[in-house]
């Protein structure tokens, strides 16, 4: 283990300090659940990174994804015909690519993988699985079998993980509620995932597979730091308890394929929309920022880039730091982690692309690292994504869900850096997973 991987370790327990400073109830924390998340997150990373069984697991997991992404193309293609092609390639027509257009060759495949998704729910794949990570959760952590159950569907899904436990949430303790956002926006949904393949995988090969364990290790640290900083003081109802997740089962694998499709939709034209409002509106803001800062720069003779990325990115330098990135691309990861928190995740991934292609980076450790910590739904909008939707499942606990949801983003985006330090514990120079 080199003096960077050392580093990961400290920065490990240094965020999780960090967590523990904001904690509502510094004196009752359950340690046993704060170790348990640092645990499973240890024992999972040793698996993927260092046993040869674990990187077979972690390549065929990668090859699986690319290749139903491939699958995932062909409506594309056959819809959008060489406005669908990736930069570099040619069709049977022997049209060549034009060049890479978010819009044609990555958004619709969240449609196709949502569509995916909801075989998989009518065929009982998915709730297997949820299930299986819920009991190791719920055993191991000893929380409430309705969180657990809930974090463990955001390691597949997205806000509509809360409708596995909808029956629970209006007796809910803070505590509970506060798991439940920050697991939301601490992990990624599968029907995007392939949003953040389609951009990466040119430079990244195996980022599928990458993507996949961060989403996976992203599962306990959110249950860690959301119960650093929102401390049990209830009595949940389900506390040790093994919970079946609740969903509507379809009538046939057709309407079941059919309706996850109109989701996907329904979550496309969502993206379409936070991304067309969010980056107009910061466009606006930093316009107007800029202008005010212009002013001070005069006054004071100073060169500083008033733009509220920029700014926030100052906040994250001993974060980044932390997580043992190579202290050359501090600044360039520190600006991709603030730009997801005001412009989401997917731009965040299309500037990391950008700079990869551009040779940006001094060290591919840090890549590495900056995609694990990029692994989440960290950002203001998700934030009014989560409140708005679980408190439509439960209305009487909306007042609760805005009052701890700056902090649960807090959680939530703790959780990401953690997820990256882990990554950073086990990643070295040489290692098969990232494409080398």
């Amino acid at each position: 283990m080199g003096y960077q991987n050392l580093l990961s370790l400290v920065g490990l327990i240094i965020l999780g300090l960090v967590a523990w400073l904001f904690s509502s109830h510094k004196k009752i924390i359950n340690w046993k659940v704060v170790l348990w998340g640092i645990g499973l997150q240890l024992l999972f990373a040793f698996f993927i990174f260092l046993v040869p069984a674990g990187s077979k697991v972690f390549l065929l997991v990668n090859e699986l994804v690319v290749r139903i992404l491939d699958s995932a193309t062909a409506g594309i293609k056959f819809l959008f015909g060489r406005l669908a092609l990736p930069p570099g390639t040619t069709n049977e027509a022997g049209e060549t690519s034009i060049g890479y257009i978010l819009a044609f060759q990555a958004l619709p495949t969240v449609v196709f993988f949502a569509a995916l998704v909801g075989a998989l729910y009518y065929l009982r794949v998915m709730p297997f699985l949820i299930q299986l990570f819920s009991r190791v959760f719920t055993k191991l952590m000893k929380v409430s079998g309705a969180e657990s159950l809930c974090v463990s569907s955001n390691i597949f899904v997205g806000v509509e993980s809360s409708l596995v436990v909808k029956p629970y949430l209006e007796k809910m303790t803070i505590s509970e509620l506060g798991t439940i956002l920050t697991a939301g926006m601490a992990t990624i949904a599968s029907s995007v995932l392939s949003l953040y393949v389609m951009i990466l995988r040119a430079e990244l090969p195996t980022i599928a597979g990458h993507l996949v364990s961060a989403s996976i290790l992203s599962a306990p640290a959110a249950l860690l730091t959301s119960k650093l900083i929102f401390p049990e003081t209830g009595q949940p109802l389900t506390l040790g308890l093994e919970v079946k997740p609740y969903y509507e089962k379809e009538d046939n694998l057709i309407m079941a394929i059919i309706n996850g499709a109109n989701s996907g939709l329904k979550l496309l034209g969502g993206i379409v929309a936070l991304l067309l409002a969010f980056l107009g509106l910061l466009a606006l803001a930093d316009l107007m920022l800029g202008w005010l800062g212009g002013q001070v720069n005069h006054l004071l003779g100073w060169n500083f880039s008033w733009q509220l990325s920029s700014i926030l990115s100052y906040v994250f330098y001993p974060l980044v730091l932390a997580m043992g990135v190579n202290p050359h691309d501090i600044s360039l990861v520190s600006g991709l982690l603030a730009e997801r928190v005001v412009a989401t995740e997917l731009v965040s991934y299309q500037h990391l692309a950008e700079l990869l292609k551009a040779g940006a980076f001094h060290d591919p450790r840090s890549v590495l690292i900056a995609s694990y910590a990029l692994c989440g739904f960290a950002h203001v909008a998700s934030l009014a994504i989560f409140v708005g939707g679980i408190g439509a499942l439960a209305p009487s606990r909306l007042k609760d869900l805005s009052r701890i949801g700056f902090k649960a983003l807090l959680a939530a985006t703790l959780a990401c850096l953690i997820t990256g330090a882990v990554a950073g514990i086990f990643f070295t120079g040489s290692s098969v997973l990232f494409g080398k």
